[in-house]
């Protein structure tokens, strides 16, 4: 009984068609489509931020500084290696234009910017006619949301810091604004000599400088690279080129993706119960066949290869479909998208997306098919013929595969996402909802049966338990599949409610009202005594503020210590304090005595500090203002970061820091309604002080939670249509077994309208069992990640969790109603005739 057999019956069957395959090549398409699309659409971020990484960053390289520009040492370096480099001065300022007032993120630029690419205007003008002013002002050019919101046109005038400027055009786009990240304020654009008397850029003032760097062609960026940090490791010098000119854009999508993708897995699990119920179907229907190859001395082993072949045949006829539909949508799709994102892409084919998708399709497909193979393989001809199915487990070499292709596809979605935590509790989840709602599967029709038996008088509610109980019945594959696409669903809906709530509800009652930045020395007793004689401010924090990068820990590169974490990923805030600030909470070591001069020491986050693995007596390095200071940790401090307020990682000793340029930094709190009148006071006093006000930072992430949730929903609903998709397969499976219950309850008497009221009723019993089920494995899902992902307090939202029962209804409800109305139709007499 060799495979050539099994292969040549296999082909002879599949000439009927794959009338019975339909359910099972949707499902195995849409999952495969999904995951594609996803890997579709981040290849071609990838390969856009990669083409055009010049671009993006505005040169080939870039060197950046922190509070400071560039030495005359190390101007002479960079000339040294470019043909042209361009000097950009970044910065957070406010515009004040009469009575009003707004945050902008202002970068001051020299006449070579940009190196590459082009600014885009609104009148379309060359950048330097738009910058060279007119009237005695200088020029400038602003966004164009920020101008509508002050009502500035070109040729108004405004002031920024000291300096009053005219308006030259409305700023469209920049070639380099993908780079620089998440910003709190719109754009501007200034020359950098034109800021000498605004008061914003003196020592101590929170400014970054770039010098983007023009290289020959023929320049190994990566040389470049460790030459220059080699040189100037103990400067703070930061390095990036267009290898990766947006690093931050790419964690972002890499994760991104690599989260959709876990959600896509989802829906190919989804799909799996799918092509499982497909199967047993289709093998139903074969019992004929099955029989008589049997009793012409078939093998168990030979009609498991025949109907493996040919489901693995239409497996890669459905993994082909999902493919295609996942390379269309985004190359159709792709100018909308690309309009929609600040970055270029670049679409096009992309193989390892397509091997990704068709490596989870083709192990999810084996998965969920060998199960209902198995059973068949040692069915008897006599069972087959009388009617009887398969019971019992699968040999045991057969139970083996099954749980090494689960363990590959767990492995394979932690290895390809990889964010392991992520992948593995995905997995998990999905595994656990599947057990979930198999219990309540059973548990549903065990409470049918009870339920039918002790039903008295209402023939559709008792014929709709009886259904339900049925062994055969479509209750379980109901409950399985669209259980666990609104499991998915009701998670997102519960993640984003509560992370909504955090934001909209808790955060405000703790955040302040204002950040105020850049306050001088000489300017910050008397910004403390008007805010702490202003009745409307209940309270006012302030601290000194400088920023440095955490160069080394112990002595080693502190990446190679760290890793990616946050700390030591770019420049951080820190401060310094002779004794605990108010409400200081050290739950580890001690504080230095107020008086203390000796070698540096640092009080370190507590949180942070475990989370990188330090420990008291460790010596971390830090550099401020391009001096390398190493300080002793002595004391880990609790910093609640979570309230928006002032949170330091780090606290030096005064005398660690004595000599620095360094500014101050103060927060707020007032009443909402007092706001407006505060800023209006403060910047009036003091123009060259920013002020950030939370609640429009608040509003920013809220902007980008709405772009995450958008995505998340698209696929999760994705997940949900995948279980429609199987829904309508169990409902076209079981069409057949209604027709002749419809028979049989016409001889009885019963009427169409009893009849109907007991299809209804099945449908909404399921869609509400598999509803309620969703709820709580989408409950636990979101308050897990909340808890231990977002480290964020979890509160039950009801609203979308009733929104998911009564879809849950609807859709059974709609999917059996389509499916009852042929059983309705028939002539009792017609069927009962047909029956053995």
């Amino acid at each position: 009984m060799s495979w050539t057999l099994a292969a040549r019956l296999a082909r002879r069957e599949l000439r009927g068609g794959v009338q019975g395959f339909r359910i099972f090549l949707a499902c195995l398409a849409l999952g495969v489509a999904a995951i594609a699309a996803v890997g579709m659409v981040r290849g071609a971020i990838e390969a856009g931020l990669r083409d055009q990484g010049a671009v993006l960053l505005g040169g080939d390289a870039q060197m950046e500084f922190t509070y400071r520009f560039a030495d005359a040492d190390e101007r002479a370096y960079m000339e040294g290696l470019a043909s042209r480099v361009s000097e950009v001065v970044d910065f957070r300022s406010m515009i004040v234009v009469g009575e009003e007032r707004a945050l902008t993120q202002v970068k001051a630029v020299d006449d070579l910017y940009p190196l590459v690419g082009a600014v885009v205007l609104d009148p379309p003008l060359p950048l330097p006619e738009a910058l060279a002013g007119g009237e005695g002002l200088p020029g400038a050019v602003i966004d164009k949301v920020l101008m509508d919101r002050l009502g500035l046109a070109p040729g108004d005038r405004f002031r920024l810091g000291a300096q009053e400027f005219r308006l030259g055009a409305a700023l469209l786009r920049m070639p380099d604004s993908a780079a620089g990240g998440f910003s709190l304020g719109p754009p501007m654009i200034v020359l950098t000599r034109d800021l000498g008397k605004s008061g914003l850029i003196v020592p101590g003032s929170l400014y970054e400088t770039e010098y983007r760097l023009d290289l020959p062609e023929a320049s190994d960026l990566a040389q470049l690279e460790s030459a220059a940090e080699a040189r100037f490791a103990d400067k703070g010098m930061r390095w990036s080129d267009s290898r990766r000119a947006a690093p931050g854009v790419e964690r972002f999508v890499d994760r991104m993706g690599s989260f959709l993708v876990l959600v896509g897995l989802a829906g190919l699990a989804v799909g799996g119960v799918g092509v499982s119920s497909a199967v047993r179907a289709y093998l139903e229907g074969k019992v004929p066949v099955i029989a008589t190859l049997k009793t012409l001395g078939a093998e168990g082993g030979l009609i498991f290869r025949v109907y493996l072949l040919q489901i693995g045949a239409l497996a890669l006829v459905g993994i082909g479909l999902g493919l295609m539909l996942g390379v269309l949508v985004p190359l159709l799709a792709g100018p909308l998208i690309a309009a929609a994102l600040p970055f270029p892409v670049a679409f096009a084919v992309y193989p390892m997306p397509l091997i990704e998708a068709a490596f989870y399709g083709a192990t999810t497909a084996l998965l969920f098919t060998l199960w209902p193979l198995a059973r068949v393989e040692a069915v008897r001809a006599a069972a087959l013929y009388r009617g009887g199915g398969a019971a019992g487990l699968p040999r045991p070499l057969l139970m083996l595969a099954m749980l090494a292709l689960a363990a590959l596809l767990i492995g394979g979605a932690v290895l390809l996402s990889g964010m392991w935590g992520l992948a593995l509790g995905a997995a998990a989840g999905v595994v656990a909802a599947l057990l979930v709602l198999a219990a309540a599967g059973l548990a549903t029709r065990r409470l049918a049966r009870i339920g039918a038996r002790r039903v008295r008088g209402a023939v559709a509610l008792r014929a709709a338990l009886g259904a339900i109980a049925a062994q055969r019945g479509e209750a379980m594959s109901v409950i399985l599949s669209l259980g666990l696409g609104l499991s998915v669903l009701a998670a997102v809906g519960q993640i984003d409610a509560n992370l909504r709530a955090s934001i909209d509800r808790d955060l405000p009652s703790r955040a302040p009202s204002y950040f105020f930045v850049d306050i001088q020395n000489d300017q910050i007793a008397g910004f403390l005594d008007r805010v702490k004689s202003d009745p409307a401010i209940t309270r006012v924090d302030s601290a000194p503020m400088l920023r440095a990068v955490v160069s080394q820990i112990n002595g080693r590169p502190a990446r190679d210590v760290a890793g990616e974490h946050w700390v030591v990923r770019g420049d951080r805030g820190i401060t310094y304090a002779a004794t605990p600030p108010e409400n200081t909470n050290v739950v580890a070591g001690k504080w230095w005595p107020a008086d203390y001069t000796g070698a540096p020491q640092v009080s370190f986050a507590a949180d942070e500090a475990e989370e990188i693995g330090l420990k008291l007596g460790d010596t971390v390095t830090i550099n401020v203002l391009g001096r390398d200071i190493t300080a002793t940790v002595t004391s880990f401090r609790q910093v609640d970061f979570s309230s928006a307020g002032m949170g330091f990682v780090m606290t030096l000793n005064p005398s660690a820091l004595a000599g620095a340029p360094h500014t101050h930094i103060a927060t707020i709190y007032a009443a909402p309604e007092a706001e407006a009148k505060i800023l209006r006071d403060l910047a009036g006093a003091w123009p060259n002080i920013t002020a950030i006000r939370v609640r429009d930072a608040i509003d920013r992430v809220t902007e980008a939670l709405d772009a995450i949730a958008t995505a998340t929903a698209w696929a999760a609903a994705a997940v949900l249509l995948t279980g429609f998709v199987v829904l309508i397969g169990a409902a076209a499976a079981g069409e057949r077994a209604r027709v002749y219950e419809a028979a049989v309850l016409k001889v009885l008497g019963a009427t169409r309208g009893r009849i109907l009221a007991s299809f209804a009723l099945r449908s909404v019993l399921t869609g509400a069992a598999a509803g309620l089920v969703a709820i709580v494995a989408g409950g636990i899902a979101g308050w897990a990640v909340m808890v231990f992902v977002m480290e964020a307090d979890y509160q039950f939202e009801p609203v979308s969790a009733l929104a998911i029962v009564l879809g849950g209804i609807l859709i059974t409800l709609l999917a059996g109603l389509v499916f009852a109305l042929r059983p309705l139709a028939v002539r009792p007499a017609r069927v009962l005739r047909t029956q053995d």
